[in-house]
């Protein structure tokens, strides 16, 4: 045997004692980052409780939970529309009840809050009939939400959900929908520091030109839920009962009032 063949066994040892730690390394820094990862996305901005049990006692609706969402049906004069609506990022689903409750009960529409994958809409790959499958008596379909749940919902609908129309709280379009005939609503606060109404006013040509804007005066980014401040949010000066009804009020003018 020569010298260098007698040499390559060693070498090849070497080259694993190198090799192995930076292995070690590499995996450790990986896991630390997914461990890392989930806690920030499972780390999410909750509901105000007092502001849930008002729509949860609210007897206008009938309001029940699913792994996948959560269901508010009107008792009474129920039409045959709902809304699926996707939350902002790392909000808590039931954070919107009592902002929506109003609107459902004075519109006779089903609304399902979805609970999206790692609490992110952009991870959550789900179909639409996930949620819509909780409404069997829905006939007409539309999806909206709440900041980057209103861009996820714009994005669903551009990829061919069977959808009427567009719902936006304090979001806009990433996409370009505005050769389409979806009947869309945009709802914004004129104190939004996150969507602020230079960003909606900016994207609002990747909207149908029929577009319906309303801007809530004194609405902040967080006006739209309740789950408290929200960090980089504008100083809201409308109290949640003035928004909980301007929402309502717009909604009502969208799509008419129960049994109309």
């Amino acid at each position: 045997m020569t010298n260098d063949a007698a040499a390559r066994p060693a070498r090849a040892r070497s080259t694993r004692r190198r090799v192995l730690p930076v292995l070690v390394a590499v995996v450790s820094v990986l896991a630390l980052l997914v461990v890392g990862f989930l806690v920030w996305a499972n780390t999410v901005m909750q509901g105000e409780r007092p502001a849930a049990l008002e729509a949860w006692t609210d007897d206008r609706v009938a309001i029940e939970s699913f792994d996948d969402s959560v269901v508010m049906t009107p008792v009474d004069g129920a039409s045959d529309r709902g809304l699926v609506f996707i939350p902002g990022a790392k909000v808590d689903p039931y954070a919107y009840l009592a902002k929506l409750v109003d609107a459902a009960a004075e519109t006779g529409t089903t609304v399902v809050i979805t609970k999206p994958t790692l609490n992110l809409a952009f991870f959550d790959t789900r179909p639409l009939d996930t949620f819509t499958r909780h409404a069997p008596d829905v006939d007409e379909w539309y999806v909206g939400g709440h900041s980057l749940g209103g861009v996820k919902a714009c994005m669903m609908a551009a990829d061919g959900e069977d959808v009427a129309g567009l719902v936006f709280f304090g979001s806009y379009c990433s996409n370009d929908v505005s050769d389409t005939d979806l009947a869309v609503l945009s709802i914004s606060g004129s104190d939004d520091g996150l969507s602020t109404p230079d960003k909606i006013e900016g994207a609002a040509h990747l909207l149908p030109s029929d577009a319906a804007f309303v801007e809530i005066e004194g609405a902040n980014h967080a006006s739209f839920g309740d789950y408290g401040v929200q960090p980089g949010d504008g100083v809201a000066t409308a109290s949640d009962a003035e928004v909980r009804e301007a929402i309502a009020d717009a909604l009502v003018e969208f799509w008419g009032a129960s049994g109309e």
